[in-house]
Protein backbone atom coordinates (compact mmCIF):
# COMPACT_ATOMS: atom_id res chain seq x y z
CA UNK A 1 0.00 0.00 0.00
CA UNK A 2 2.62 2.24 1.03
CA UNK A 3 4.52 1.65 -2.40
CA UNK A 4 1.15 2.35 -4.33
CA UNK A 5 0.67 6.12 -2.41
CA UNK A 6 4.32 6.57 -3.55
CA UNK A 7 3.89 5.85 -6.84
CA UNK A 8 0.36 8.23 -6.56
CA UNK A 9 2.56 10.78 -5.40
CA UNK A 10 5.16 10.77 -7.93
CA UNK A 11 2.70 10.92 -10.76
CA UNK A 12 1.05 13.98 -9.21
CA UNK A 13 4.20 15.96 -8.96
CA UNK A 14 5.19 14.76 -12.23
CA UNK A 15 1.85 16.39 -13.66
CA UNK A 16 2.63 19.49 -11.72
CA UNK A 17 6.21 20.06 -12.78
CA UNK A 18 4.73 19.28 -16.69
CA UNK A 19 1.90 21.68 -15.95
CA UNK A 20 4.49 24.64 -15.00
CA UNK A 21 6.63 23.77 -17.60
CA UNK A 22 3.71 24.09 -19.89
CA UNK A 23 2.28 27.44 -18.90
CA UNK A 24 5.95 28.61 -19.64
CA UNK A 25 5.68 27.84 -23.42
CA UNK A 26 4.82 30.93 -25.75
CA UNK A 27 2.67 29.66 -28.31
CA UNK A 28 2.20 32.21 -30.84
CA UNK A 29 -0.26 32.81 -33.54
CA UNK A 30 1.09 32.92 -37.37
CA UNK A 31 1.29 35.68 -39.20
CA UNK A 32 0.79 37.37 -42.92
CA UNK A 33 -2.93 34.86 -42.96
CA UNK A 34 -4.49 35.66 -46.36
CA UNK A 35 -7.21 34.12 -48.40
CA UNK A 36 -6.72 34.43 -52.42
CA UNK A 37 -9.32 33.73 -55.01
CA UNK A 38 -7.01 31.20 -57.59
CA UNK A 39 -10.09 30.08 -59.97
CA UNK A 40 -13.37 30.24 -59.67
CA UNK A 41 -15.03 28.47 -56.72
CA UNK A 42 -10.74 28.18 -55.47
CA UNK A 43 -9.25 29.50 -52.37
CA UNK A 44 -5.98 30.10 -51.75
CA UNK A 45 -4.99 29.75 -47.67
CA UNK A 46 -1.73 31.27 -46.67
CA UNK A 47 -0.27 31.99 -43.78
CA UNK A 48 3.92 32.06 -41.96
CA UNK A 49 5.00 31.02 -38.75
CA UNK A 50 5.03 33.93 -36.00
CA UNK A 51 8.70 34.59 -36.35
CA UNK A 52 9.05 34.85 -32.80
CA UNK A 53 8.02 31.62 -31.92
CA UNK A 54 10.68 29.10 -30.14
CA UNK A 55 10.49 25.89 -32.10
CA UNK A 56 12.83 24.16 -30.42
CA UNK A 57 12.05 20.62 -29.42
CA UNK A 58 8.31 21.32 -30.27
CA UNK A 59 6.25 19.44 -32.55
CA UNK A 60 4.69 22.35 -34.76
CA UNK A 61 1.62 22.61 -36.84
CA UNK A 62 -1.85 24.52 -37.55
CA UNK A 63 -5.28 23.85 -37.19
CA UNK A 64 -7.72 25.46 -40.10
CA UNK A 65 -11.37 25.79 -39.52
CA UNK A 66 -13.63 27.06 -42.55
CA UNK A 67 -16.13 29.01 -40.85
CA UNK A 68 -18.74 29.87 -44.09
CA UNK A 69 -19.63 28.32 -46.61
CA UNK A 70 -19.71 25.13 -44.90
CA UNK A 71 -17.91 24.68 -41.52
CA UNK A 72 -14.68 22.59 -41.64
CA UNK A 73 -12.07 21.71 -39.21
CA UNK A 74 -8.49 20.52 -40.25
CA UNK A 75 -4.98 20.42 -39.07
CA UNK A 76 -1.68 20.48 -41.51
CA UNK A 77 1.90 20.63 -41.08
CA UNK A 78 2.12 23.13 -44.57
CA UNK A 79 1.72 27.06 -44.16
CA UNK A 80 -0.86 26.88 -47.16
CA UNK A 81 -4.31 25.37 -48.26
CA UNK A 82 -6.64 25.00 -50.93
CA UNK A 83 -10.65 24.84 -50.16
CA UNK A 84 -13.23 24.21 -53.20
CA UNK A 85 -16.25 25.88 -52.20
CA UNK A 86 -18.87 28.62 -53.32
CA UNK A 87 -17.84 32.07 -52.77
CA UNK A 88 -21.15 33.91 -54.24
CA UNK A 89 -21.79 34.85 -50.21
CA UNK A 90 -18.37 35.63 -49.22
CA UNK A 91 -15.89 32.75 -47.23
CA UNK A 92 -14.20 33.16 -44.00
CA UNK A 93 -11.73 31.54 -42.32
CA UNK A 94 -9.13 30.97 -39.43
CA UNK A 95 -6.04 29.38 -38.37
CA UNK A 96 -3.83 28.87 -35.09
CA UNK A 97 -0.51 27.54 -34.10
CA UNK A 98 -0.79 23.87 -32.56
CA UNK A 99 2.67 23.30 -30.56
CA UNK A 100 3.50 19.18 -29.21
CA UNK A 101 4.77 18.99 -25.92
CA UNK A 102 5.22 16.56 -23.15
CA UNK A 103 2.59 14.68 -25.00
CA UNK A 104 0.25 17.25 -24.96
CA UNK A 105 -0.95 19.90 -27.58
CA UNK A 106 -0.59 23.85 -26.92
CA UNK A 107 -2.72 26.19 -29.02
CA UNK A 108 -2.67 29.47 -29.78
CA UNK A 109 -5.35 32.22 -30.42
CA UNK A 110 -6.79 32.59 -33.69
CA UNK A 111 -6.14 34.28 -36.47
CA UNK A 112 -9.19 35.36 -38.81
CA UNK A 113 -9.54 36.40 -42.37
CA UNK A 114 -12.66 37.35 -44.58
CA UNK A 115 -13.21 37.72 -48.33
CA UNK A 116 -16.45 39.51 -48.73
CA UNK A 117 -19.55 38.70 -50.66
CA UNK A 118 -19.33 39.65 -54.23
CA UNK A 119 -21.55 42.88 -54.59
CA UNK A 120 -24.83 42.98 -56.36
CA UNK A 121 -28.59 43.86 -55.66
CA UNK A 122 -30.88 41.04 -54.12
CA UNK A 123 -32.28 38.32 -55.79
CA UNK A 124 -30.92 39.16 -59.25
CA UNK A 125 -28.83 36.02 -59.31
CA UNK A 126 -29.93 33.10 -61.08
CA UNK A 127 -32.21 30.34 -59.32
CA UNK A 128 -33.16 27.16 -59.38
CA UNK A 129 -29.84 25.61 -61.16
CA UNK A 130 -29.38 22.31 -62.93
CA UNK A 131 -26.99 20.82 -65.14
CA UNK A 132 -26.63 17.65 -67.10
CA UNK A 133 -23.56 16.06 -68.72
CA UNK A 134 -23.75 13.59 -71.49
CA UNK A 135 -21.09 11.19 -72.23
CA UNK A 136 -20.38 9.31 -75.54
CA UNK A 137 -18.01 6.48 -76.47
CA UNK A 138 -14.90 8.23 -77.09
CA UNK A 139 -15.00 9.72 -73.43
CA UNK A 140 -15.89 13.51 -74.43
CA UNK A 141 -18.91 14.92 -72.87
CA UNK A 142 -21.20 17.48 -73.56
CA UNK A 143 -22.74 19.57 -70.75
CA UNK A 144 -26.52 20.98 -70.74
CA UNK A 145 -27.42 23.78 -68.11
CA UNK A 146 -30.87 25.53 -67.11
CA UNK A 147 -31.53 28.20 -64.59
CA UNK A 148 -34.45 30.91 -64.42
CA UNK A 149 -33.72 34.46 -64.12
CA UNK A 150 -33.36 36.16 -60.93
CA UNK A 151 -36.94 37.59 -59.13
CA UNK A 152 -35.78 41.05 -59.15
CA UNK A 153 -33.44 41.22 -61.97
CA UNK A 154 -34.28 43.81 -65.11
CA UNK A 155 -35.84 42.65 -68.41
CA UNK A 156 -32.50 43.49 -69.80
CA UNK A 157 -30.47 41.39 -67.59
CA UNK A 158 -27.74 39.05 -69.69
CA UNK A 159 -26.45 36.29 -67.91
CA UNK A 160 -23.09 35.10 -68.48
CA UNK A 161 -22.07 31.09 -67.71
CA UNK A 162 -18.74 29.71 -67.08
CA UNK A 163 -17.98 26.05 -66.01
CA UNK A 164 -14.56 24.78 -64.53
CA UNK A 165 -13.15 21.44 -64.40
CA UNK A 166 -9.92 20.94 -62.92
CA UNK A 167 -7.43 23.50 -64.58
CA UNK A 168 -10.17 23.54 -67.42
CA UNK A 169 -12.35 26.77 -67.63
CA UNK A 170 -14.72 28.38 -70.73
CA UNK A 171 -17.67 30.57 -71.29
CA UNK A 172 -20.28 29.17 -72.85
CA UNK A 173 -20.87 30.13 -76.57
CA UNK A 174 -24.51 28.75 -76.97
CA UNK A 175 -27.58 29.80 -75.03
CA UNK A 176 -31.11 29.56 -74.99
CA UNK A 177 -33.34 32.36 -73.82
CA UNK A 178 -36.65 33.45 -72.38
CA UNK A 179 -39.17 35.72 -73.46
CA UNK A 180 -37.44 38.70 -72.45
CA UNK A 181 -34.16 37.37 -74.57
CA UNK A 182 -32.17 37.16 -71.09
CA UNK A 183 -30.35 33.52 -71.38
CA UNK A 184 -32.02 31.04 -69.19
CA UNK A 185 -29.78 27.74 -70.26
CA UNK A 186 -26.60 26.93 -72.10
CA UNK A 187 -24.94 24.19 -73.81
CA UNK A 188 -21.59 22.86 -74.64
CA UNK A 189 -21.17 20.42 -77.06
CA UNK A 190 -17.51 19.27 -76.22
CA UNK A 191 -15.86 20.00 -72.64
CA UNK A 192 -12.90 19.26 -71.03
CA UNK A 193 -14.94 16.91 -68.15
CA UNK A 194 -13.51 12.85 -69.14
CA UNK A 195 -16.33 10.38 -67.56
CA UNK A 196 -13.69 8.17 -66.38
CA UNK A 197 -12.92 10.08 -63.59
CA UNK A 198 -14.90 9.54 -60.42
CA UNK A 199 -15.77 12.03 -57.98
CA UNK A 200 -14.66 15.34 -59.28
CA UNK A 201 -16.90 18.17 -58.94
CA UNK A 202 -17.66 20.91 -61.88
CA UNK A 203 -18.24 24.52 -60.93
CA UNK A 204 -20.92 26.63 -62.38
CA UNK A 205 -20.34 29.92 -62.46
CA UNK A 206 -23.08 32.72 -63.10
CA UNK A 207 -22.51 36.18 -63.28
CA UNK A 208 -24.37 39.11 -64.95
CA UNK A 209 -25.16 42.92 -66.16
CA UNK A 210 -27.81 45.05 -66.67
CA UNK A 211 -28.03 48.86 -67.37
CA UNK A 212 -30.49 49.13 -63.98
CA UNK A 213 -29.23 46.93 -61.12
CA UNK A 214 -26.12 45.18 -60.15
CA UNK A 215 -26.47 41.54 -61.02
CA UNK A 216 -25.08 38.92 -57.92
CA UNK A 217 -23.08 36.29 -59.33
CA UNK A 218 -24.24 32.67 -58.36
CA UNK A 219 -21.91 29.59 -58.00
CA UNK A 220 -22.80 25.39 -57.35
CA UNK A 221 -20.65 22.72 -57.55
CA UNK A 222 -21.88 19.61 -58.91
CA UNK A 223 -20.20 15.95 -58.49
CA UNK A 224 -19.94 15.03 -62.39
CA UNK A 225 -21.12 11.52 -61.24
CA UNK A 226 -24.39 12.68 -59.87
CA UNK A 227 -25.70 14.97 -62.61
CA UNK A 228 -24.71 12.03 -65.82
CA UNK A 229 -27.29 11.00 -67.46
CA UNK A 230 -26.40 7.42 -68.95
CA UNK A 231 -26.65 6.27 -72.10
CA UNK A 232 -29.11 3.72 -72.77
CA UNK A 233 -28.91 0.30 -72.72
CA UNK A 234 -27.95 -1.39 -76.47
CA UNK A 235 -29.44 -3.84 -78.96
CA UNK A 236 -32.29 -4.98 -76.57
CA UNK A 237 -34.28 -8.00 -77.97
CA UNK A 238 -37.64 -10.05 -76.87
CA UNK A 239 -38.77 -13.25 -77.51
CA UNK A 240 -41.67 -15.29 -76.88
CA UNK A 241 -41.98 -19.02 -75.77
CA UNK A 242 -45.65 -19.88 -75.42
CA UNK A 243 -46.09 -17.97 -72.55
CA UNK A 244 -42.96 -16.97 -71.92
CA UNK A 245 -41.80 -13.81 -72.24
CA UNK A 246 -37.82 -13.57 -72.17
CA UNK A 247 -35.79 -10.05 -72.64
CA UNK A 248 -32.22 -9.54 -73.21
CA UNK A 249 -30.00 -6.10 -73.71
CA UNK A 250 -26.65 -5.29 -73.46
CA UNK A 251 -25.02 -2.26 -70.83
CA UNK A 252 -24.41 1.20 -72.10
CA UNK A 253 -21.79 2.85 -73.42
CA UNK A 254 -19.91 3.49 -70.78
CA UNK A 255 -16.35 4.01 -68.53
CA UNK A 256 -18.09 3.06 -65.32
CA UNK A 257 -18.07 -0.72 -64.77
CA UNK A 258 -20.41 -3.29 -65.90
CA UNK A 259 -21.63 -3.99 -62.34
CA UNK A 260 -22.71 -0.28 -61.57
CA UNK A 261 -25.49 -0.37 -63.84
CA UNK A 262 -29.39 -1.08 -62.84
CA UNK A 263 -32.18 -1.07 -65.59
CA UNK A 264 -35.55 -0.53 -65.46
CA UNK A 265 -37.94 -2.47 -67.64
CA UNK A 266 -41.69 -1.07 -69.28
CA UNK A 267 -43.62 -3.94 -69.89
CA UNK A 268 -47.01 -2.53 -71.30
CA UNK A 269 -50.13 -4.42 -72.27
CA UNK A 270 -51.89 -3.12 -75.12
CA UNK A 271 -54.66 -4.93 -75.14
CA UNK A 272 -55.75 -3.36 -71.32
CA UNK A 273 -53.90 -0.62 -71.34
CA UNK A 274 -51.44 -1.81 -68.07
CA UNK A 275 -48.35 -0.87 -67.64
CA UNK A 276 -45.15 -2.75 -65.43
CA UNK A 277 -42.20 -1.64 -64.59
CA UNK A 278 -39.70 -3.52 -63.07
CA UNK A 279 -36.53 -3.22 -61.98
CA UNK A 280 -33.25 -5.37 -62.13
CA UNK A 281 -29.27 -5.36 -61.92
CA UNK A 282 -28.86 -8.48 -64.48
CA UNK A 283 -28.78 -7.62 -68.06
CA UNK A 284 -32.14 -10.28 -69.02
CA UNK A 285 -35.52 -11.04 -67.95
CA UNK A 286 -38.27 -13.26 -68.23
CA UNK A 287 -41.81 -12.72 -67.37
CA UNK A 288 -44.83 -15.43 -67.47
CA UNK A 289 -47.48 -13.51 -69.91
CA UNK A 290 -50.74 -13.52 -71.90
CA UNK A 291 -49.56 -14.77 -74.89
CA UNK A 292 -52.97 -13.50 -76.70
CA UNK A 293 -52.33 -10.12 -75.83
CA UNK A 294 -49.80 -7.65 -77.73
CA UNK A 295 -47.09 -6.12 -75.87
CA UNK A 296 -44.57 -3.14 -75.78
CA UNK A 297 -41.02 -3.59 -74.07
CA UNK A 298 -38.73 -0.19 -73.25
CA UNK A 299 -35.56 -0.69 -70.96
CA UNK A 300 -33.40 2.05 -69.21
CA UNK A 301 -30.24 2.56 -67.49
CA UNK A 302 -28.94 4.11 -64.49
CA UNK A 303 -25.60 3.43 -62.31
CA UNK A 304 -26.33 2.01 -58.76
CA UNK A 305 -26.41 4.17 -55.59
CA UNK A 306 -22.87 2.90 -54.35
CA UNK A 307 -21.72 3.22 -57.58
CA UNK A 308 -22.69 7.73 -57.76
CA UNK A 309 -26.12 7.15 -59.06
CA UNK A 310 -27.05 9.79 -61.67
CA UNK A 311 -29.53 10.53 -63.81
CA UNK A 312 -31.79 7.57 -66.10
CA UNK A 313 -30.84 7.16 -69.61
CA UNK A 314 -33.27 7.80 -71.68
CA UNK A 315 -35.95 4.39 -72.77
CA UNK A 316 -35.08 2.20 -75.62
CA UNK A 317 -37.52 2.47 -78.77
CA UNK A 318 -39.57 0.17 -77.85
CA UNK A 319 -39.88 -3.27 -79.58
CA UNK A 320 -43.66 -5.06 -79.53
CA UNK A 321 -44.51 -9.19 -79.29
CA UNK A 322 -47.49 -11.03 -78.98
CA UNK A 323 -50.65 -11.73 -80.98
CA UNK A 324 -51.62 -8.87 -83.01
CA UNK A 325 -55.52 -9.94 -83.32
CA UNK A 326 -56.50 -6.60 -81.07
CA UNK A 327 -56.05 -4.65 -84.31
CA UNK A 328 -59.90 -4.87 -85.00
CA UNK A 329 -60.53 -4.06 -81.78
CA UNK A 330 -58.59 -0.84 -81.55
CA UNK A 331 -59.95 0.03 -85.19
CA UNK A 332 -63.95 -0.90 -83.65
CA UNK A 333 -63.04 1.62 -80.32
CA UNK A 334 -61.77 3.99 -83.03
CA UNK A 335 -64.86 3.66 -85.45
CA UNK A 336 -67.48 3.98 -82.68
CA UNK A 337 -67.04 7.81 -81.90
CA UNK A 338 -67.04 8.55 -85.58
CA UNK A 339 -70.11 6.50 -86.02
CA UNK A 340 -72.07 8.39 -83.39
CA UNK A 341 -70.99 11.47 -84.43
CA UNK A 342 -72.17 10.64 -87.99
CA UNK A 343 -75.64 9.46 -86.67
CA UNK A 344 -76.13 12.50 -84.54
CA UNK A 345 -75.28 14.75 -87.49
CA UNK A 346 -77.44 13.09 -89.49
CA UNK A 347 -80.22 13.15 -87.54
CA UNK A 348 -79.70 16.85 -86.84
CA UNK A 349 -80.19 17.76 -90.56
CA UNK A 350 -83.51 15.60 -91.13
CA UNK A 351 -84.85 17.51 -88.27
CA UNK A 352 -83.56 20.85 -89.87
CA UNK A 353 -85.00 19.99 -92.98
CA UNK A 354 -88.13 18.45 -91.67
CA UNK A 355 -88.85 22.07 -89.80
CA UNK A 356 -88.06 23.71 -93.59
CA UNK A 357 -90.68 21.71 -95.18
CA UNK A 358 -93.14 22.07 -92.28
CA UNK A 359 -92.45 25.79 -92.41
CA UNK A 360 -93.15 26.12 -96.65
Amino acid sequence: ASIALKYSLLLVYYRFFCFLADSTVQVLPPVNFTLTVTALAEVLLQWKPNPDQDQKNYSVSYGVEIMTPVKELYDTKNTHSIRIAVLHNGFSARVRTLLLYNNSQIESNWVTVKLQAPSGAVETSVTNLSCVIYTTVNNTASLHCTWLAGKEAPEDTKYFLFYRYNSYTEECQEYSKDKWKRNIGCRFSNTYIRANEIGQSVVIHINGSSKHAAIKPFEQLFNQNAIEKVNPPRNVTVSLKENNLQINWEEPISFVRKICFEYQLSIYNLKISYEQIVKTESNSFNLRIDDTCRYSIKVQANRQSWCNEGFWSDWTKPLYIGKNQNVFVYLWRALIPLSLVYLICHFLIRKTCSAEVAVI
